[in-house]
Protein backbone atom coordinates (compact mmCIF):
# COMPACT_ATOMS: atom_id res chain seq x y z
CA UNK A 1 0.00 0.00 0.00
CA UNK A 2 3.04 2.32 0.67
CA UNK A 3 4.03 2.39 -2.83
CA UNK A 4 0.48 3.54 -4.01
CA UNK A 5 0.82 6.72 -1.83
CA UNK A 6 -0.70 5.21 1.44
CA UNK A 7 0.53 5.92 4.83
CA UNK A 8 0.17 2.38 6.06
CA UNK A 9 2.08 -0.76 6.10
CA UNK A 10 -1.11 -3.09 6.40
CA UNK A 11 -2.56 -4.42 4.14
CA UNK A 12 -6.12 -2.92 4.10
CA UNK A 13 -6.41 1.22 4.76
CA UNK A 14 -9.69 2.23 6.44
CA UNK A 15 -11.62 5.09 5.70
CA UNK A 16 -13.99 7.08 7.86
CA UNK A 17 -15.99 8.86 5.70
CA UNK A 18 -16.93 11.90 8.06
CA UNK A 19 -18.09 13.87 4.28
CA UNK A 20 -21.11 16.33 5.59
CA UNK A 21 -22.27 15.19 8.94
CA UNK A 22 -20.55 17.81 10.63
CA UNK A 23 -23.16 20.10 9.17
CA UNK A 24 -21.02 23.34 8.86
CA UNK A 25 -19.88 23.17 12.01
CA UNK A 26 -16.36 23.10 12.82
CA UNK A 27 -15.96 22.14 16.46
CA UNK A 28 -18.42 19.17 15.60
CA UNK A 29 -15.77 18.39 12.61
CA UNK A 30 -13.02 18.41 15.01
CA UNK A 31 -14.88 15.54 17.07
CA UNK A 32 -16.14 13.44 14.75
CA UNK A 33 -11.88 13.05 13.86
CA UNK A 34 -11.02 12.33 17.62
CA UNK A 35 -14.11 9.66 17.52
CA UNK A 36 -12.63 8.09 14.60
CA UNK A 37 -9.18 7.88 16.15
CA UNK A 38 -10.90 6.42 19.09
CA UNK A 39 -12.43 4.18 16.35
CA UNK A 40 -9.33 3.14 15.34
CA UNK A 41 -9.74 4.35 11.39
CA UNK A 42 -6.36 4.74 9.43
CA UNK A 43 -8.18 7.83 7.88
CA UNK A 44 -11.03 10.88 7.80
CA UNK A 45 -12.06 11.99 4.86
CA UNK A 46 -14.20 15.21 4.43
CA UNK A 47 -16.49 16.83 1.11
CA UNK A 48 -14.17 20.30 0.15
CA UNK A 49 -16.61 22.50 -1.98
CA UNK A 50 -18.19 25.85 -3.31
CA UNK A 51 -22.14 25.27 -3.31
CA UNK A 52 -22.46 27.30 -6.33
CA UNK A 53 -19.84 25.35 -8.41
CA UNK A 54 -20.87 21.85 -6.71
CA UNK A 55 -25.01 21.93 -7.83
CA UNK A 56 -26.87 24.69 -9.58
CA UNK A 57 -29.53 27.03 -7.19
CA UNK A 58 -32.17 24.89 -7.74
CA UNK A 59 -31.20 21.72 -7.23
CA UNK A 60 -33.25 20.03 -4.42
CA UNK A 61 -30.09 19.37 -2.24
CA UNK A 62 -28.53 23.60 -2.87
CA UNK A 63 -29.39 24.50 0.89
CA UNK A 64 -28.41 21.07 2.37
CA UNK A 65 -24.81 21.55 0.85
CA UNK A 66 -24.84 25.18 1.40
CA UNK A 67 -25.53 24.66 5.60
CA UNK A 68 -22.51 22.06 5.32
CA UNK A 69 -20.45 24.05 3.44
CA UNK A 70 -17.40 24.63 5.78
CA UNK A 71 -14.83 27.80 4.89
CA UNK A 72 -11.82 26.53 3.08
CA UNK A 73 -9.62 28.06 5.95
CA UNK A 74 -11.32 25.15 8.56
CA UNK A 75 -10.05 22.46 6.49
CA UNK A 76 -6.17 23.45 7.39
CA UNK A 77 -6.90 23.25 10.89
CA UNK A 78 -9.07 20.25 10.44
CA UNK A 79 -5.72 18.82 8.77
CA UNK A 80 -3.88 20.09 11.74
CA UNK A 81 -5.87 18.25 14.22
CA UNK A 82 -6.18 14.85 12.44
CA UNK A 83 -2.46 15.24 12.32
CA UNK A 84 -1.76 15.67 15.79
CA UNK A 85 -3.52 12.37 16.18
CA UNK A 86 -1.60 10.25 13.73
CA UNK A 87 -4.83 9.68 11.41
CA UNK A 88 -4.41 10.60 8.06
CA UNK A 89 -6.93 13.81 6.56
CA UNK A 90 -8.06 14.15 3.26
CA UNK A 91 -10.96 15.49 1.05
CA UNK A 92 -12.98 14.83 -1.89
CA UNK A 93 -12.79 18.24 -4.08
CA UNK A 94 -15.78 19.28 -6.30
CA UNK A 95 -13.83 22.18 -8.16
CA UNK A 96 -11.15 23.81 -9.43
CA UNK A 97 -10.75 25.98 -6.25
CA UNK A 98 -11.07 23.25 -4.08
CA UNK A 99 -8.82 21.31 -5.19
CA UNK A 100 -6.26 23.95 -5.76
CA UNK A 101 -6.48 24.87 -1.77
CA UNK A 102 -6.39 21.37 -0.76
CA UNK A 103 -3.09 20.95 -2.54
CA UNK A 104 -1.93 24.48 -0.68
CA UNK A 105 -2.69 22.71 2.20
CA UNK A 106 -0.06 19.72 1.66
CA UNK A 107 -2.61 17.31 1.30
CA UNK A 108 -1.05 13.56 -0.11
CA UNK A 109 -4.45 12.57 -0.86
CA UNK A 110 -7.43 13.48 -2.76
CA UNK A 111 -10.84 11.34 -3.47
CA UNK A 112 -13.09 11.45 -6.70
CA UNK A 113 -16.75 11.24 -5.66
CA UNK A 114 -18.59 8.67 -8.25
CA UNK A 115 -20.45 11.88 -9.71
CA UNK A 116 -17.43 12.87 -10.87
CA UNK A 117 -16.06 9.76 -12.74
CA UNK A 118 -16.90 11.31 -16.21
CA UNK A 119 -16.84 14.91 -14.57
CA UNK A 120 -12.87 14.59 -16.92
CA UNK A 121 -11.96 18.34 -16.70
CA UNK A 122 -11.68 17.97 -13.02
CA UNK A 123 -10.33 14.63 -12.77
CA UNK A 124 -7.72 16.62 -14.77
CA UNK A 125 -7.11 18.91 -12.60
CA UNK A 126 -6.71 16.31 -9.75
CA UNK A 127 -4.33 14.58 -11.48
CA UNK A 128 -1.96 17.65 -12.22
CA UNK A 129 -1.49 17.41 -8.22
CA UNK A 130 -0.03 14.01 -8.68
CA UNK A 131 -0.96 12.76 -5.60
CA UNK A 132 -2.60 9.64 -4.81
CA UNK A 133 -6.16 9.34 -5.92
CA UNK A 134 -9.37 7.17 -4.96
CA UNK A 135 -11.57 7.28 -7.33
CA UNK A 136 -15.78 5.77 -6.18
CA UNK A 137 -16.82 4.07 -9.38
CA UNK A 138 -20.70 3.95 -8.03
CA UNK A 139 -23.27 4.28 -11.49
CA UNK A 140 -20.28 3.71 -13.89
CA UNK A 141 -19.62 1.22 -16.66
CA UNK A 142 -16.86 -0.02 -18.02
CA UNK A 143 -15.73 2.18 -20.75
CA UNK A 144 -16.90 5.70 -18.79
CA UNK A 145 -13.61 3.56 -15.52
CA UNK A 146 -11.78 3.12 -18.23
CA UNK A 147 -11.88 7.02 -19.74
CA UNK A 148 -11.69 8.26 -16.11
CA UNK A 149 -8.25 5.91 -15.08
CA UNK A 150 -6.30 7.10 -18.29
CA UNK A 151 -6.95 10.75 -17.32
CA UNK A 152 -5.46 9.96 -13.97
CA UNK A 153 -3.12 7.82 -14.84
CA UNK A 154 -1.75 10.16 -17.09
CA UNK A 155 -0.25 12.03 -14.32
CA UNK A 156 0.25 9.89 -11.66
CA UNK A 157 0.44 6.04 -10.79
CA UNK A 158 -0.71 6.08 -7.67
CA UNK A 159 -4.54 5.33 -8.37
CA UNK A 160 -6.95 2.83 -6.01
CA UNK A 161 -10.81 2.56 -7.53
CA UNK A 162 -13.56 1.84 -4.85
CA UNK A 163 -16.83 -0.46 -5.78
CA UNK A 164 -19.58 1.43 -4.86
CA UNK A 165 -23.49 1.31 -5.26
CA UNK A 166 -24.84 4.96 -5.46
CA UNK A 167 -27.89 4.13 -3.54
CA UNK A 168 -28.44 5.73 0.13
CA UNK A 169 -28.62 3.23 1.69
CA UNK A 170 -27.64 0.37 -0.33
CA UNK A 171 -29.41 -3.17 0.28
CA UNK A 172 -27.06 -6.04 1.22
CA UNK A 173 -28.79 -7.55 -2.01
CA UNK A 174 -27.16 -4.53 -4.17
CA UNK A 175 -23.79 -4.39 -3.12
CA UNK A 176 -22.70 -6.76 -6.58
CA UNK A 177 -19.18 -7.67 -5.15
CA UNK A 178 -18.47 -10.01 -7.62
CA UNK A 179 -17.12 -6.38 -9.34
CA UNK A 180 -14.33 -6.39 -6.87
CA UNK A 181 -12.61 -9.20 -8.67
CA UNK A 182 -13.78 -7.62 -12.40
CA UNK A 183 -11.97 -4.45 -11.38
CA UNK A 184 -8.81 -6.21 -9.86
CA UNK A 185 -8.49 -8.35 -13.20
CA UNK A 186 -9.27 -4.90 -15.69
CA UNK A 187 -6.81 -1.97 -13.79
CA UNK A 188 -3.27 -2.34 -11.89
CA UNK A 189 -3.90 -0.19 -9.23
CA UNK A 190 -5.73 -1.01 -5.68
CA UNK A 191 -9.18 -1.41 -5.47
CA UNK A 192 -11.23 -0.52 -2.85
CA UNK A 193 -14.69 -0.36 -1.73
CA UNK A 194 -16.97 2.61 -0.73
CA UNK A 195 -19.75 0.71 0.98
CA UNK A 196 -23.36 2.61 1.50
CA UNK A 197 -25.22 0.03 3.65
CA UNK A 198 -26.27 0.53 6.95
CA UNK A 199 -24.26 -2.05 8.77
CA UNK A 200 -20.09 -3.37 8.81
CA UNK A 201 -20.89 -6.88 7.15
CA UNK A 202 -20.38 -6.31 3.52
CA UNK A 203 -16.96 -4.33 3.95
CA UNK A 204 -15.89 -7.47 5.80
CA UNK A 205 -17.02 -9.81 2.67
CA UNK A 206 -15.63 -7.11 0.41
CA UNK A 207 -12.12 -6.94 2.09
CA UNK A 208 -12.28 -11.06 2.07
CA UNK A 209 -12.97 -10.64 -1.68
CA UNK A 210 -9.73 -8.48 -2.13
CA UNK A 211 -10.86 -5.13 -1.41
CA UNK A 212 -8.04 -2.61 0.40
CA UNK A 213 -9.18 0.60 0.56
CA UNK A 214 -12.54 0.58 2.81
CA UNK A 215 -14.28 3.37 2.80
CA UNK A 216 -17.76 3.77 5.54
CA UNK A 217 -19.64 6.58 6.29
CA UNK A 218 -19.29 7.54 9.61
CA UNK A 219 -20.86 9.53 12.73
CA UNK A 220 -19.94 9.40 16.39
CA UNK A 221 -23.56 7.39 17.48
CA UNK A 222 -26.57 6.93 16.69
CA UNK A 223 -27.91 10.01 18.09
CA UNK A 224 -26.23 11.81 16.10
CA UNK A 225 -28.81 14.11 13.45
CA UNK A 226 -26.52 13.92 10.67
CA UNK A 227 -27.05 14.56 6.97
CA UNK A 228 -25.82 11.34 6.19
CA UNK A 229 -27.43 9.05 8.86
CA UNK A 230 -28.90 6.48 6.85
CA UNK A 231 -26.08 5.02 6.00
CA UNK A 232 -23.34 5.84 8.51
CA UNK A 233 -22.26 3.87 11.12
CA UNK A 234 -21.40 4.40 14.82
CA UNK A 235 -17.86 4.87 16.42
CA UNK A 236 -18.53 1.83 18.30
CA UNK A 237 -19.33 0.05 14.41
CA UNK A 238 -16.29 1.29 13.03
CA UNK A 239 -14.21 0.39 15.99
CA UNK A 240 -15.70 -3.30 15.56
CA UNK A 241 -15.44 -3.15 12.01
CA UNK A 242 -11.63 -1.99 12.15
CA UNK A 243 -11.03 -5.03 14.57
CA UNK A 244 -12.72 -7.47 12.57
CA UNK A 245 -10.52 -6.32 9.29
CA UNK A 246 -7.52 -6.41 11.20
CA UNK A 247 -8.17 -10.12 11.97
CA UNK A 248 -9.13 -10.91 8.22
CA UNK A 249 -5.68 -9.27 7.73
CA UNK A 250 -3.67 -12.09 9.77
CA UNK A 251 -6.05 -14.69 8.07
CA UNK A 252 -4.59 -13.31 4.82
CA UNK A 253 -1.13 -13.61 5.65
CA UNK A 254 1.81 -12.87 3.71
CA UNK A 255 1.13 -15.32 0.86
CA UNK A 256 4.24 -17.27 0.73
CA UNK A 257 3.64 -20.65 -0.49
CA UNK A 258 6.67 -21.84 1.61
CA UNK A 259 6.79 -23.98 4.72
CA UNK A 260 5.16 -22.19 7.81
CA UNK A 261 6.32 -22.05 11.17
CA UNK A 262 2.93 -23.79 12.08
CA UNK A 263 3.64 -26.66 10.02
CA UNK A 264 7.21 -27.71 11.46
CA UNK A 265 5.90 -29.92 13.85
CA UNK A 266 3.88 -32.20 11.06
CA UNK A 267 6.78 -31.71 8.09
CA UNK A 268 8.51 -35.15 9.29
CA UNK A 269 5.17 -36.97 8.28
CA UNK A 270 5.52 -36.02 4.69
CA UNK A 271 5.67 -39.35 2.34
CA UNK A 272 8.58 -38.99 -0.57
CA UNK A 273 8.62 -41.35 -3.55
CA UNK A 274 11.10 -41.92 -6.27
CA UNK A 275 10.34 -39.80 -9.48
CA UNK A 276 7.91 -41.27 -11.78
Amino acid sequence: MKSYGFNTSKLFYTVAEIGINHGGDEDLAKKLIDSAVRAGADSVKFQTYLTEKRVPNDSPIFHILKQCELPFEAFEKLKNHANAQNIEFFSTPFDDESVQFLQEIGLNLFKVASFDVVNHKLLSQVAKTKKTVIMSVGMSNLAEINEAYRILKSKTDKIAILHCISAYPTNESDANLTVIGALKKEFDCVIGQSDHTNDIQVPLYAAAAGAQVLEKHFCIDEKMDCVDAAVSITETQMKKMVEEIRRIEKIFGEGDLSLTEAEEGTVQFRRFSDPV
